[in-house]
């Protein structure tokens, strides 16, 4: 029998705890997923946005695999070396093997001048907050800005536009907290403008998301021809890939389309590098430089500059993995070495150790690609169990977390978030509404909200 430890319960977590129960070869799996939050499902229930229900259903799904015998969900478990945390040295004294699947937990950053101004937010704070994760900065945004820029031009850059560009009434519905739809109420937002230092056929946005942006009842979306036709795919993008030329047809509509008096405009940016956000107190422009195609799929600058006024900024450049203390680390690709999912150390593979997700691959690829991922490093795993079996884990792993003096909330403390969630909901006219913090979130768990 094998004992698995997986870190992380998004996707590649439980997509991992998944392909270790359906295998064949080796019998009597058991699989604890842990996670620093008392709550399943990663990025699906923290990082897409609340108006994408047919995207956030997937929770369904790895509900499913959450609740089969053999595997446990152990909630509120952070692995590391801060206060609180169960050091990473310790698992494989409870373990036959550990799953890293702690994906990319940090934000690129752009490096310039003025970045950390107030009023400059990284994309997934904005995100953290519209989402209820408990880390959100307490407070959260008071949207008194009149005209927003959005740096990226990737999904998570157009979601956060069109939250910001969305009423109010078109959330309710949603599972968004109940704070930020107050304050989405107030927004005084009317301009948003969405920046990228390359061209509408390098934009990393997706279709459905783009044509997203161009149905909302209360904005539009408008392209600056000047600037697309930077692009030589502009004029003629028929020879594109099918969904960038999808996304470059839609972008060619947008700016077609006469001007019409809505409360807000989607300003789409192309060709612009910012180069410093500009304020003495807080953030009150963007200075970018105007880059021209070089030729070989980059951008070159121009030496010629152009401010956008901005009182709030949300950068979206892209996420980074972060050290997983105990493990290797690759600084450069923001990933942990590995071979095929093994942990190398020093090149060579590290009994019991593996990875999956991004921090195996690095952010990229959409949430299917995890299940591929997934098996790969499983496969790994099984092709090791000789090696494995001759390990001896100490006893149950729960009581051993809790003897270290953590307080692991299983799957019937997660089933009663939930409750509170409804509870919440019904409480203030509404469908489910997530818990914001952790104090919330852990009194729902033992049953005492």
């Amino acid at each position: 029998m094998l004992r698995i430890a997986v870190v992380g319960s998004g996707p590649s977590g439980v997509y991992t705890a998944q392909a270790l129960l359906e295998q064949r070869a080796v019998p009597g799996v058991t699989v604890d997923v842990l996670d620093r939050l008392p709550c399943p499902y990663g990025l699906v229930r923290y990082g897409v946005a609340p108006d994408h229900e047919k995207i956030k259903s997937l929770q369904q799904n790895l509900r499913v695999t959450l609740e089969r015998p053999g595997i446990r969900f152990l909630g509120n478990v952070p692995v590391g070396d801060g206060p609180g945390a169960l050091p990473a040295a310790l698992l494989p004294e409870l373990y036959h093997a550990v799953v890293y699947c702690v994906g990319a937990a940090t934000d690129r950053r752009l490096g310039i001048p003025g970045e950390d101004l107030p009023g400059s937010f990284s994309a997934t704070e904005f995100v953290s907050w519209y989402s209820a994760h408990p880390d959100a900065a307490p407070g959260g945004f008071v949207l008194t800005a009149r005209s927003a820029v959005v740096i990226g031009v990737g999904n998570v850059a157009v979601d956060v536009a069109r939250v910001l560009a969305r009423g109010a009434d078109e959330l309710r519905h949603t599972d968004v907290p109940h704070a930020a739809l107050e304050a989405l109420a107030e927004s005084r937002v009317t301009d948003i403008h969405m920046v990228g230092r390359r061209g509408p056929a390098q934009a990393k946005f997706t279709t459905k998301e783009l044509r997203e942006l161009g149905a909302l009842p209360g904005a539009q979306a408008l392209v600056r021809p000047e600037e697309a036709e930077l692009d030589p795919a502009w004029a003629d993008p028929a020879g594109l890939p099918s969904a960038v030329r999808r996304n470059v047809d839609v972008l060619r509509g947008w700016a077609q389309a006469p001007p019409r008096e809505l409360g807000r405009r989607i300003r789409m940016r192309f060709f612009l590098r910012p180069v410093a956000l500009l304020g003495d107190d807080a953030v009150r422009a963007v200075r970018f430089e105007r880059t021209v195609p070089d030729g070989r799929g980059g951008v070159r600058g121009t030496g010629r500059f152009e401010e956008i006024e901005a009182q709030l900024v949300l950068r979206s450049v892209g996420y980074r993995g972060v050290p997983i203390p105990g493990l290797p680390f690759d600084v450069e690709r923001g990933t942990v070495p590995h071979d095929r999912g093994r942990v190398l150390r020093e090149g060579v593979p590290s009994p019991g150790e593996y990875v999956a997700g991004w921090i195996k691959r690095g952010p990229t690829g959409v949430i299917g690609t995890n299940r591929s991922c997934a098996k790969e490093t499983v496969a790994s795993l099984l092709a090791d169990t000789r090696a494995l079996v001759a390990r001896r884990p100490a006893g149950d792993p729960a009581a051993a977390l809790r003897s270290a003096g953590l307080d692991p909330v299983e799957w019937p403390g997660w089933l009663a978030i939930e409750a509170a969630e409804s509870a919440l909901g019904a409480r203030l006219g509404r469908g489910t509404v997530k818990i914001p913090d952790w104090d919330g979130l852990l009194t729902a768990a033992h049953g005492k909200g």
